[in-house]
């Protein structure tokens, strides 16, 4: 099991920045990727940025140039610095651990959201 708490989420202008981070907790030798995934209202969800285990990283077209997942193994935390924000950001943003990569195995692991909100 591996438990996750997000913090840094909040109401921001358009244009300003925001960094959410993310706590891991429990079974964290078996994570093999971590994640930020959002949802906005009416929508489904997206998955905004993936880091993996050898560094691979992919983001959004959408956040590209804005957004930055990082990691730090040795706190156990991923972040999202969020920079040049738009109202079309706004959502609730989920931390994901994966464990077993993207084999049969794979277990996904969420924490509890946190809602970004972007104004004009």
């Amino acid at each position: 099991q591996v438990q996750l708490v997000e913090s840094g989420g909040g109401l921001v202008q358009s244009g300003g920045s925001l960094r959410l981070s993310c706590a891991a907790s429990g079974n964290i030798s078996a994570i093999s990727d971590m994640a930020w995934h959002r949802q906005a209202p009416g929508k489904q969800s997206e998955l905004v940025a993936r880091i993996m285990d050898g560094g691979i990283i992919n983001y959004l077209d959408s956040v590209k140039g804005r957004f930055t997942i990082s990691r730090d193994n040795a706190m156990n935390t991923v972040a999202l610095q969020m920079n040049n924000l738009k109202p079309e950001d706004t959502g609730v943003y989920f931390c994901n651990a994966g464990t077993g990569h993207f084999g049969i195995g794979r277990r996904d692991f969420w924490g509890q959201g946190t809602q970004v909100t972007v104004s004009l």
